[in-house]
C-alpha cells in the first residue's frame, strides 16, 4: 500500500476523551427550572389525556356505526 493507516489510540485514551468531551458538553446545557419542568409535565399529561379521550370517542363512534351496519344486514 502506498498509504499507511494511522494507528488508532487505545480504548482507555478514547474513553478518557469521550468522558472529557461529555463533561464539557453537559456544562453548556441550559437546564430548565423546576417550575418549567412541572409546567411542561402538566401540559404533556393533559395532551395525553386529551388524545386518549379522542381515541375513546372515535372508537365508540365507529363501534356504534359498525353495529348499525351489521344489524341492518
Amino acid at each position: 500500500m502506498a498509504e499507511e493507516k494511522a494507528k488508532k489510540p487505545g480504548i482507555t485514551v478514547r474513553l478518557r476523551k469521550f468522558f472529557r468531551d461529555l463533561r464539557s458538553e453537559l456544562k453548556k446545557v441550559v437546564w430548565p427550572s423546576r417550575k418549567q419542568v412541572v409546567n411542561n409535565t402538566g401540559i404533556v399529561i393533559a395532551c395525553v389525556l386529551l388524545a386518549g379521550v379522542v381515541v375513546w370517542v372515535l372508537d365508540a363512534a365507529f363501534l356504534g356505526l359498525l353495529s348499525l351496519i351489521t344489524s341492518a344486514l
